[in-house]
């Protein structure tokens, strides 16, 4: 084997929020309220922090539901984020999901590493079917912690048995990606498809015609 060939990461790891389905709820709460009145909810009640503690293995009815509850002003448009999470959740990225399944066509191992809570995932993967293709996956409501607190990517390690430096990660979020790389891991901060397909070119886990959609 040769130098080059021995440097290659082992397996890659895909987040999946803003990088292979957008999530942008405020997006989603423009289109069915005044922006002004978004902008204002959302100034009121962290929803983000709600979505955190689902995130985090809370029941997700229970979790939007009792927000609303709180929050009577609003509560309608809370309890959407329950009974229309899948208009939430979409679309999915295509550019991302083909260099999912370029990775995989040539024997790459790819897991995911996403927060994400048990029962959205469920909706989300009778939705995309592409979440089944993973070869791991690791969700942090079926965890009980999300990124990024190290614990889910020393799981991650573990499990996998992959050593850090053979990782290579990519997340839309500059935080998550600051705790991999704090831990060895070969890191991508995600801001579009294009980007992503060219380091894994540079890699050398796909050749410029595969990273191609």
């Amino acid at each position: 084997m040769t130098a080059a060939a021995a440097s290659l990461p082992k397996a890659v790891v895909f987040d999946i929020g803003n990088v292979l389905i957008e999530w942008q709820p405020e997006r989603f709460f423009d289109g069915v309220m005044p922006a002004a009145d978004r902008a204002r909810m959302f100034a009121e009640i962290d929803l983000h922090a709600m979505n955190d503690g689902i995130d985090r293995g809370e029941s997700f009815q229970d979790a939007v539901y009792a927000t609303a509850d709180r929050h009577p002003a609003w509560g309608a448009q809370i309890r959407l984020w329950h009974d229309r999470w899948l208009d939430i959740a979409r679309p999915e990225i295509p550019g991302s999901v083909h260099l999912l399944r370029a990775l995989r066509r040539k024997g790459i191992p790819v897991f995911a590493l996403t927060n994400f809570g048990v029962e959205t995932f469920a909706l989300a993967r009778k939705a995309y079917p592409f979440l089944d293709e993973f070869d791991r996956r690791y969700v942090s409501g079926e965890l009980k912690v999300i990124k990024p607190d190290p614990q889910i990517y020393a799981i991650l390690e573990q499990d996998s048995g992959v050593a850090p430096g053979d990782l290579l990660f990519t997340d839309d979020r500059i935080d998550n990606i600051a705790a991999a790389s704090a831990r060895g891991w070969r890191t991508h901060h995600f801001d579009g498809p294009e980007g992503w397909a060219r380091r894994l070119v540079r890699e050398g886990l796909l050749t410029e015609e595969e990273a191609q959609p």
